[in-house]
């Protein structure tokens, strides 16, 4: 059965999740790059949100395929959606309101068809960076020439209708600097949704070029995160990252690194080999990672062996 944590700004969210008392939850994998393997065609600035409109059986299909390999957790369709993005398609604002819940209701379904099973299971809603609306490849360099202002201004109508949705938490992704953070976290204030924080980084640095320990500090001591890390980068720069992760926060971390190849934003292709070292996973435990998933061109396949390699409890945290 799934718990939906209370609406309360208090740390005793984290009971919610097993995490909390030092075991390991498996993430999901690509969930784009897993429908293009499926023959999706996802070529449009909308990316894997143009299938909420035209075609949400084959999300709900993939959903429950990273459910059966292993995931514990899987994360909407929402990255790229957008208020902007869907009134470019002609949509109004209730369009793009139901669209946005309709992603968090097709995890939903997903998890609740495999229910007979008894494993614990939980939706996590994407909230994409400012730069995945622009479709540029923006959110891999950051530094969009906004205050952090108007990113919260921009974040905040989508945030609060994900919300609203009934995820488990919220999953605030491939956060390319510093500013992005502050903004997504004035967002997350008062909302009553857990939330984890992870950054898009390039060796020991945010996509914008800051410390990551500058980039961490501005998590520690919020209660409404509940863990913060790294996605969508090199699984090479994983390891650094949650050591740095845990010493400046003290909290969780989740990390979901790429399948090893490199995107190219200008023929908007990946380019290289498939490589993601689940062997090296057992390291990001060991050093504190405790939601280990994976992101782009990681499959439902890759996610099974990842799940058979970490699915054994880690010991409780110590301090």
């Amino acid at each position: 059965m799934n718990t939906t944590p209370s609406r309360t700004t208090d740390v005793s969210w984290v009971v919610v999740f097993p995490w909390a008392a030092g075991s390991v939850v498996v993430l999901d994998g690509g969930l784009a790059s897993t429908l293009q393997d499926h023959g999706h065609d996802l070529s449009d600035a909308l990316w894997s949100a143009r299938l909420l409109l035209d075609e949400p059986d084959a999300i709900r299909a993939v959903h429950r395929a990273f459910f059966q390999a292993g995931a514990a957790v899987a994360t909407s369709a929402s990255y790229q959606a957008s208020f902007e993005g869907f009134a470019a398609r002609g949509l109004d604002r209730a369009d793009t309101e139901r669209l946005l819940r309709r992603s968090v209701e097709l995890a939903r379904q997903a998890r609740d068809e495999l229910a007979d099973d008894g494993r614990q299971r939980w939706v996590a809603a994407s909230v994409g960076p400012y730069g995945a609306m622009l479709a540029d490849g923006a959110e891999y360099r950051g530094r969009y020439g906004l205050s952090v202002a108007a990113l919260t201004a921009w974040h905040r109508p989508r945030v609060e209708v994900l919300a609203a949705a009934g995820p488990d938490v919220l999953a605030c992704e491939t956060v390319p600097d510093v500013d992005e953070a502050e903004a997504l976290l004035a967002v997350l204030a008062g909302l009553g949704v857990p939330a984890w924080l992870s950054y898009a980084i390039s060796g020991d640095r945010t996509r914008a070029g800051q410390p990551l320990a500058e980039a961490y500090a501005v998590a520690a001591g919020r209660p409404e995160v509940l863990a913060v890390g790294v996605n969508c980068c090199a699984p090479a720069d994983v390891d650094a990252a949650v050591v740095v992760a845990r010493e400046v926060t003290g909290k969780p971390v989740v990390v979901y690194p790429n399948g090893g190849e490199d995107w190219d934003p200008v023929r908007r292709e990946w380019r290289g080999s498939r490589r993601f070292p689940v062997r090296r996973a057992t390291g990001w435990v060991d050093n504190g990672a405790r939601l280990v998933g994976g992101c782009c061109r990681v499959d439902p396949a890759t996610i099974a062996e990842l799940s058979r390699t970490v699915s054994v409890p880690a010991q409780p945290d110590r301090d």
